[in-house]
C-alpha cells in the first residue's frame, strides 16, 4: 500500500466529524472515522490505516486497534465485494430461526 492519506474530500469529512466534539474529546470521533477509512482503503483496516487514524485523532494506535477488533462491522483483513453476516444470537433468531 502506498502512503496512507485520506483524499481531500474525505479529510474534510473527518475534520467536520472531529469538530462535533469538545477539545480533548476527539476520540469520540473514532467510530465514524473508521467507517470512512474502511470505505476509502479497500473495505478493510490494515495496521498502517489504523495508525494513520490514531495520528489524526492524537491517540495511541492500540486504542484504535481495540475498537476496530471489538466491532464486527470493521474488517481487519481483506474481504470480498459483498459480505454476508448472520446473527446467531437468541434475540436475532426470535421469529426468524
Amino acid at each position: 500500500m502506498s502512503e496512507i492519506k485520506f483524499k481531500p474530500e474525505t479529510m474534510a469529512k473527518v475534520e467536520a466529524i472531529i469538530k462535533r466534539y469538545p477539545e480533548g474529546r476527539q476520540k469520540s470521533a473514532l467510530l465514524p472515522i473508521l467507517h470512512l477509512a474502511q470505505e476509502e482503503f479497500d473495505n478493510w483496516l490494515d495496521v498502517p490505516v489504523m495508525d494513520y487514524v490514531a495520528s489524526i485523532l492524537s491517540i495511541e494506535p492500540i486504542e484504535v486497534y481495540e475498537v476496530a477488533s471489538f466491532y464486527t462491522m470493521y474488517n481487519l483483513k481483506p474481504v470480498g465485494k459483498y459480505v454476508l453476516e448472520f446473527c446467531k444470537t437468541g434475540p436475532c433468531c426470535l421469529g426468524r430461526c
